[in-house]
């Protein structure tokens, strides 16, 4: 045996002992576990064959493989990993600072890959097998949000990516010091949540709108009724004490049904909320979106895929268009009386994340729904690599009536 494949051969042997230990005591804790681990490299027949760094390597990757998630564990040790990619059995990817690269590690066998997706659902009471081959869902231990598709609907094998999120949220202060927003936006975006304008965030993959959905979130007065509806639990509001956080459900083998954001969105217009807040809209869920903020529910927030703040709005129409038979005239009418302001989030070549545009829907011309520029990132040059520019103020905001009757309007001219 070469000493590679002696170090593999051993591992297995080493984890088909550990195993056969842990089928005789299914309770063992994490002590416990490692402990047994631990002995059984001792007695295995070739253990003289391993130096001691080797041992401890193995310690280390065969407890991840049976209490954690394998090969996967490290990188989600590293708090400075942002995105974890997974193509079959092949190289593993992952994104650091905004950039990709490759890692040299894989899974051994498609068959373990198969399992920790597996254990990934079942952690969070979802399914995923041939008949549902895709999954939507999310880490236990800190939401990191997990998508996974299986074989033969991913080609080259199962197919695993987890968005990761900082364990400390980002702050309205972090923004302004990465320079993703000027402190005079945010304070004007603030202002606005506090009101009950209803606010859409858009933007592309990858581009912080939940971030960013979070933080305008924190601004929301702390004695309201908010509801929150995602995919997979992502958002982290704090300082609310009246609030409902819902999932949506997959269909099971079971017999339970599913339960879809429209049908969350329905529930939650019964639960007497002050606000809605939908994780993201991505199909016929829209309309109900577009309803919840035309009955009264002021100051609601979701995000939505789009390459600018204009596209926003053809998307949103779009979305409803294939789910319902609205005419377009009524459709666009809801659109410009219950959207208040787009903002649109996007990465620049440097690949650092930036508010790109604030723009406020201000009513139908003629038959289209009319919008204004209210902020604009505007480039200046690059500087070591990194590319400098500002959120400039371009237009004032017209709609002034829900600030007036928040009394913000009188607070500035008082001070």
């Amino acid at each position: 045996m070469t000493g590679t494949d002696s170090y593999s051969e051993i591992k297995e042997q080493v984890y088909s002992a550990v195993c056969e230990r842990l089928v005789r005591n299914p309770g063992a804790d994490d002590e416990t576990v490692m402990e047994s681990i631990r002995s059984c490299i001792i007695a295995c027949q070739y253990a003289e064959k391993l130096t001691s760094r080797q041992r401890g390597m193995m310690l280390h990757e065969l407890f991840n493989r049976i209490r954690r998630l394998d090969v996967l564990q490290d990188f989600l040790d590293d708090d400075t990993i942002t995105e974890i990619m997974v193509n079959g059995t092949d190289e593993i990817f992952i994104e650091r600072g905004g950039r990709l690269s490759g890692t040299g590690i894989r899974f051994e066998s498609k068959e373990r890959l198969v399992d920790i997706i597996g254990k990934i659902a079942s952690g969070v009471n979802r399914t995923i097998n041939l008949s549902s081959p895709i999954l939507d869902a999310r880490l236990p231990a800190d939401g990191s949000r997990v998508n996974a598709v299986l074989d033969p609907i991913a080609i080259n094998g199962p197919s695993l990516t987890i968005r990761r999120f900082p364990k400390k949220p980002i702050d309205a202060k972090a923004l302004i010091e990465k320079g993703s927003i000027t402190e005079d936006a945010l304070m004007f975006l603030k202002n606005l949540v506090a009101s009950g304008y209803n606010i859409l965030i858009s933007g592309s993959t990858g581009c912080g709108k939940t971030t960013f959905l979070n933080i305008m979130s924190s601004f929301i007065p702390k004695d309201e009724r908010v509801v929150t509806i995602e995919d997979s639990a992502e958002l982290k509001i704090m300082g609310i004490r009246n609030l409902v956080r819902l999932e949506t459900r997959n269909a099971t083998v079971s017999g339970c049904s599913e339960i879809t954001i429209r049908d969350l969105i329905k529930t939650a217009l019964r639960m007497r909320p002050d606000r809605i807040v939908v994780g993201e809209v991505r199909g016929e869920e829209a309309i109900d979106m577009l309803q919840a903020f035309n009955v009264g529910q002021d100051g609601s927030l979701s995000t939505i895929h789009a390459n600018s703040a204009e596209d926003a709005i053809s998307r949103l129409e779009t979305m409803v268009m294939l789910s319902t038979d609205i005419p377009l005239a009524a459709l666009r009418r809801q659109i410009a009386s219950g959207v208040d302001i787009i903002v649109h989030l996007g990465r620049l070549r440097d690949k650092s994340r930036h508010v790109l545009e604030i723009r406020e829907v201000i009513g139908m011309s003629g038959s289209e729904v009319n919008t204004c520029t209210l902020y604009r990132f505007e480039e200046m040059g690059a500087e070591a690599g990194r590319i400098t520019g500002k959120l400039i103020k371009v237009n004032s905001l017209s709609g002034t009536d829900k600030l007036i009757r928040a009394g913000f309007e009188a607070k500035k001219e008082d001070g």
